[in-house]
């Protein structure tokens, strides 16, 4: 069986920690497989253990350069090492089976991240001690702890219904998934590189993109059930805290928030890698094709050029009209200032937080909207693979690839010459028109037409015709309605 280390972060809050660490210590799962690192991120006065607590209970203080949520869960991860993280905030009675309930998925697959279940739940301070937790949980009735059935977060409940439980939640599953009660496998956790430490909100939304794009599946457990004592801060300033979040999120998970939408700002993390391989290629032709790229509406790109520049990076004389590097030399010239291009000399592994990678060919006239057109079609179609025909290219066309599905079928034994059909497997292989798609340019807004002083002379005429047929009836009615002449040939006509 695994184990697991539960990781609570402690920010104060001694009576509700005492609470917590009562009902972990009346866990169904095998108390031998079970430790839990309480991480005391700078109280005062210092977090102290309670006597009810599970046996392998330890405090750990968070160690200088940081602060928050996300440096004190790292610094409890680095601190234990079972094969299993859950993180449980501070503030939440576990019922008895809440362990358990996630450790089940956990058994069956390594790449899985699982959320419990929360009730939010009025609590007064020294209302309930950690011996009547202890007991009603251990007799598997923690509803004898508080009055009624406590309310879950809307906004969760609703996504949960709507995505059916995520499995209709596609490549966004991860925006479900809360740091107040959930479980990851460590080595997933340490291959993405835990929590962002600097993040100070959303630090657990930011956790679930980077184990997305990693390949996990995400996956809410209901049996993994738990009062919230209170409701969360973020509940209760919602809208303060998604102004605060979007900045800092956004700048890391791309069209996030306010990057949806967003033609003209770089962030980052890009949305998109392009991939130009250039050797062999004249100068005038891979020039295009940048420019294109980079004056497309979709700013959020990376370019990296690949080609052999050691061959133009040495110092010395060399030819110049008859430099056989010419078109290499040109090229890095033309673009070694465009802060979103990079040189490299092979193909680079693909950058985990960017969500997508395209490889694109030289010599395209790309419409300007060819990479968010792209992006569109994938997300449209749920696609882990986006192919495009072009003209005078069989099968070498623009290739979109979603990295969190690649990172999803390598995780599943993939290689490089099945890859593409396992993609297709776990997700989907989508092919799309490129000539219609991504060279023909969009239609603008309509163009006046060339003879458009003679139209405008002619509405012109025809709104002093109205007008001046309007002063015609306007006048009648006065004369009907105001003389007695007008009053009599009325009362006739009528």
């Amino acid at each position: 069986m695994l184990d697991v280390s539960v990781v609570v972060r402690a920010f104060g809050g001694q009576e509700r920690l005492d609470l917590t660490l009562a009902s972990l210590a009346a866990q169904s799962y095998p108390v031998g497989l079970m430790e839990v690192v309480v991480v005391d991120d700078g109280s005062d006065p210092p977090i102290r253990l309670p006597e009810v607590r599970p046996p392998h209970t330890r405090i750990v203080v968070v160690p200088p350069g940081g602060w928050g949520r996300g440096h004190a869960v790292n610094s409890g991860v680095a601190a234990s090492d079972a094969d299993v993280v859950l993180f449980l905030d501070a503030d939440i009675i576990a019922f008895r089976d809440h362990v358990e309930a996630q450790m089940r998925w956990h058994h069956l697959a390594d790449y899985l991240v699982v959320t419990g279940h929360l009730r939010c739940v009025d609590h007064r301070f020294g209302t309930l001690s950690p011996v009547e937790v202890a007991d009603a949980v251990g007799r598997g009735e923690p509803e004898a702890l508080v009055d009624g059935p406590g309310e879950e977060m809307a906004w969760l409940r609703r996504a949960y219904d709507r995505k059916e439980n995520l499995r209709a939640a596609g490549y966004e599953a991860f925006t479900y998934f809360i740091g107040a009660t959930g479980s990851v496998r460590r080595e997933l956790l340490v291959e993405c590189g835990g929590t962002a430490p600097e993040l100070l909100l959303g630090e657990d939304t930011h956790l679930g993109y980077r184990l997305a794009q990693r390949g996990a599946v995400f996956v809410p457990e209901p049996d993994s059930r738990s009062w919230h004592l209170g409701l969360p801060e973020m509940e209760r300033r919602k809208a303060e805290g998604v102004r605060y979040r979007v900045p800092f999120v956004g700048n890391r998970i791309p069209r996030f928030g306010v990057r949806r939408g967003t033609g003209v700002r770089q962030w980052q993390v890009p949305c998109v890698d392009v991939v130009v391989e250039v050797s062999g290629v004249v100068f005038e032709v891979v020039s295009d094709t940048v420019e294109r790229v980079l004056g497309g509406d979709v700013a959020d790109v990376r370019v990296t050029l690949v080609g052999e520049w050691r061959r133009v990076s040495a110092g010395g004389r060399h030819a110049v009209l008859d430099d056989p590097d010419v078109e290499l030399r040109l090229v890095r010239e033309a673009f070694r200032c465009e802060s979103r291009v990079v040189f490299a000399e092979e193909v680079p592994r693909a950058d985990p937080d960017v969500p997508f990678r395209l490889f694109l060919p030289t010599g395209l006239p790309l419409a300007r909207h060819a990479v968010r057109r792209m992006v569109q079609r994938a997300d449209e179609a749920r696609a882990g693979l986006l192919r495009a025909a072009v003209p005078g290219s069989d099968r070498g066309g623009p290739r979109l690839e979603r990295t969190a599905a690649f990172a999803r079928a390598r995780r599943l034994g993939a290689g490089a010459e099945d890859v593409d059909a396992l993609v297709g497997e776990v997700s989907e292989v989508h092919w799309i028109d490129g000539e219609t798609q991504l060279l023909t340019e969009e239609d603008g807004p309509p163009r006046p037409p060339e003879d458009w002083r003679a139209e405008l002379a002619r509405a012109e005429r025809e709104a002093a015709e109205q007008e001046a047929r309007a002063g015609r009836l306007e006048r009648r009615y006065r004369w009907l309605t105001g003389t007695r002449s007008g009053r009599l040939l009325r009362r006739i006509i009528e």
